[in-house]
């Protein structure tokens, strides 16, 4: 997701070059004059109280800085290199909770302890990733017809990934029109990560209580009382770790008048391979809690006064191995007059996990100067549960596929912002050898029903090779 937001705002920061049709056929007007390099940077951060990998409960405190480095090369009249390098990290109260608890074991005084509304000390709290996109792009002499191809890879702790894919586009009707197809390819793998107490489970099997990270550590049952009944026999680890993600989209634009544009999109998506989190958790409604920590805090187990207690889980998320999914849009585009534009967008998605979802955004950019250029924005979104989501500990232990990750429930989200665009197509402003010829912020404020709330930060830097 971070990936596609510094992507979104590449192409939102990018300037569209027009054609000279007054010139004499010998002369090409070139695709891309010289290079350009687009600094990007963003913040978010985020709270919450639905953790995935405190089965549905807990916080979801997390904070993410990401940066990229886009540099567009023309290789000659035709053709565009494009390299965007990113790296991103991330610190999550959620994700520290894979292995919640602030002690390695009996040996520390007083015990190990933990809770689902408290980042824990644990090596999961933080991470980075780092990823790379080499696009190749090649317009023909009439400019009517372009085709690129692409790469990509990005790795963090647990996760790489490896992508390729490529598109043409031909314009006609005096370039008024514009019909596209794109294609990817993403194949990714897992280095799965499990919740500690079904790790050591794994590696030691039932008498694991005795052995490892819960050598001498007490295990507690619901009225606080020591016991060796925990057994979370339901677990298996996951028996392939790869994810592959193929995707088509076909795309129409077209200038209705001077002032009226619309783009319609429909992409067609399908996934193989392991879908769930390894790392999410899941309690039943049918087998019995047991706990690591302080007993007085049990009883309040799902407050956010529990600062002492961790409940064992039963299991880990189960989904299926395929899913497909299918996004139709459109974008409409109205230009008032020379100080207001009218953008709207709109964006109806659904799979066979039986999410629907409807997108809407609307965004009006108000010309100040030559220069300045301030646009406020809304954007509203709502999806249906999918058929595998239940809340914490509403699961029974029959089913054959479950989750509690809040992103796949019922809910409606807002999302309200603003940006300010500074353009000087002079690049009076040189740093080197380097014209600045962009500047692009925006914030945005994004609440959801579920108590989700969000704030994004971004800011991007377009400079030009003089």
């Amino acid at each position: 997701m971070k990936i596609k937001f510094l992507f979104l705002l590449v192409l939102i920061s990018s300037i569209a070059f027009s054609q000279d049709k007054t010139t004499a056929p010998v002369f090409k007007k070139r695709v891309l004059e010289s290079t350009e390099v687009d600094f990007l940077a963003s913040y978010y951060n985020q709270e919450g109280s639905k953790s995935a990998v405190s089965g549905g409960i807990g916080s979801e405190k997390l904070t993410d800085i990401a940066s990229n480095i886009v540099v567009a090369m023309p290789l000659n009249d035709d053709d565009v290199l494009t390299i965007d390098l990113g790296i991103s990290a991330y610190s999550s109260a959620s994700s520290s909770n894979i292995n919640p608890f602030n002690s390695t074991g009996a040996s520390s005084s007083g015990g190990p302890s933990g809770t689902p509304w408290q980042a824990s000390s644990g090596a999961s709290k933080s991470d980075q990733l780092v990823s790379i996109v080499a696009n190749y792009s090649h317009s023909s002499d009439s400019r009517n017809f372009i085709w690129n191809t692409d790469v990509s890879f990005s790795n963090e702790y647990d996760y790489t990934s490896v992508g390729f894919g490529g598109g043409i586009a031909t314009l006609f009707n005096e370039k008024n029109t514009e019909l596209s197809l794109k294609a990817n390819v993403y194949l990714d793998q897992w280095r799965p990560i499990y919740p500690t107490e079904l790790d050591e489970y794994s590696k030691y099997g039932a008498n694991f209580l005795n052995q490892g990270y819960f050598n001498g550590v007490s295990v507690l049952d619901q009225n606080g009382q020591t016991t060796t009944n925990y057994l979370p026999s339901a677990f298996q680890t996951v028996s392939g770790v790869n994810r592959n993600s193929y995707s088509a989209s076909v795309g129409f634009s077209q200038v209705l008048t001077k002032k009226l544009q619309f783009s319609i999109f429909f992409d067609i998506l399908q996934q193989q391979g392991l879908l769930s989190s390894p790392y999410h958790r899941i309690y039943f409604a049918d087998k019995a809690n047991y706990y690591i920590g302080q007993a007085q805090y049990i009883n309040n187990y799902e407050s956010s006064t529990n600062s002492g207690v961790y409940k064992l889980a039963d299991d880990i998320e189960r989904l299926p191995d395929s899913r497909f999914k299918v996004p139709v849009g459109a974008r409409l585009n109205y230009y008032i007059n020379e100080r207001f534009i009218l953008r709207t967008y709109y964006r109806f998605y659904s799979d066979n996990w039986d999410i629907q979802s409807h997108t809407a955004t609307i965004e009006l950019p108000i010309k100040l100067s030559d220069r300045f250029t301030v646009f406020p924005m809304y954007r509203y979104y709502t999806q249906t549960a999918s058929k595998y989501y239940a809340p914490y500990e509403t699961h029974l232990s029959t089913e054959r596929y479950y989750t509690s990750d809040a992103d796949l429930a019922t809910f409606d989200a807002n999302q309200y912002g603003f940006g300010i665009n500074y353009t000087d197509i002079f690049t009076g402003t040189k740093i080197w050898k380097f014209g600045l010829k962009n500047i692009d912020f925006r914030f945005n404020h994004y609440e959801r029903s579920d108590n989700l709330n969000a704030n994004i930060g971004t800011i991007a830097f377009k400079f030009v090779m003089q």
